[in-house]
């Protein structure tokens, strides 16, 4: 059933930028623990057993787990990118197995997150990327916690929210919204997520 869900969220997607090439997708949420993380793996999943080159970036340097997800080493990743520009992309991604899906960890954790995420290294590494795959997925910290997020957004061509039902209120959505005021015709929808047991994706 979940499979299916993000099938569907991918097609969603898909008809969403009929208009325009979307190459980097950034997934966010208001807070920690509303399934960003799980939410970007099983995308990127769903988008390279469907033929497509993806690329998915742990972009969360405070608090990263996508190495945790597909149980591969963070010695190396996303900020030694950032960090030593002597660095080749293609020697520190890893490859899942899983169709055309490769995996950027996100490194060694920085104590200055926020200025190496928005280096103009972090823009080139995107130009880089977009170059070599169809898609690329980032997921994020959380906007209402961080100003990373924000940052990001700066780099991408589309951005999905995701709430968790029950977790997430009004105002934590309004302001999650508002916070990206800057960037609203880059929001292409949100994910409702019940918990991953059922998942739904609304348009704007």
């Amino acid at each position: 059933m979940i499979s299916e869900q993000f099938r569907t969220i991918r097609t969603n997607i898909k008809f969403s930028s009929l208009e325009k090439k979307v190459t980097t997708i950034q997934i966010t949420s208001p807070n920690d623990g509303d399934g960003k993380t799980t939410t970007a793996a099983n995308l990127a999943i769903s988008m390279a057993q469907h033929k497509e080159k993806v690329l998915l970036i742990d972009a969360n340097l405070r608090n990263p787990s996508v190495h945790h997800v597909f149980k591969t080493s963070n010695n190396v990743g996303l900020t030694t990118f950032l960090l030593d520009t002597s660095s080749d992309l293609t020697e520190i991604v890893n490859h899942t197995g899983i169709g055309m899906l490769d995996v950027l960890t996100s490194g060694p954790v920085p104590i200055n997150a926020s200025e190496i995420i928005g280096s103009p290294m972090m823009q080139e590494l995107l130009i880089s990327a977009a170059r070599s795959y169809d898609c690329i997925i980032i997921d994020s910290p959380s906007i209402l916690e961080v100003t990373d997020a924000k940052i990001i957004a700066n780099f991408c061509d589309s951005i999905i929210l995701v709430f968790n039902h029950g977790k997430t209120n009004m105002k934590q959505a309004f302001s999650t919204k508002r916070i990206l005021e800057f960037a609203e015709n880059k929001i292409v929808g949100v994910i409702l997520n019940d918990n991953v047991r059922k998942m739904k994706f609304k348009l704007f």
